[in-house]
C-alpha cells in the first residue's frame, strides 16, 4: 500500500474559544507551505486528499470519545 495520498494531508482537533468549542483543523501543503482551514460543530470536514471523507465536527468528536471540558 502507498502512503503517497498521506502527503500533505495534517489533521489536528482543538477546543477553542470560551465555553470550549470542539474545532477540528485540516492542513493542505500547497507549494511548499501548509495551508489551514478550520471546522466547528456541525461543518462538514472537506479535505481535497479525501474527498469523499463524509464527516462533521460532531461526528469526530463522537467518536473520539472526548468528554466536555
Amino acid at each position: 500500500m502507498s502512503l503517497a495520498p498521506w502527503r500533505g494531508a495534517i489533521a489536528s482537533r482543538a477546543y477553542l474559544d470560551n465555553p470550549k468549542l470542539p474545532t477540528v483543523f485540516v492542513y493542505q501543503l500547497v507549494e511548499g507551505q501548509y495551508q489551514v482551514q478550520k471546522f466547528t460543530d456541525n461543518d462538514r470536514i472537506i479535505s481535497t486528499t479525501f474527498p469523499e471523507l463524509a464527516l462533521n465536527v460532531k461526528q469526530v468528536v463522537a467518536a473520539s470519545q472526548i468528554q466536555k471540558l
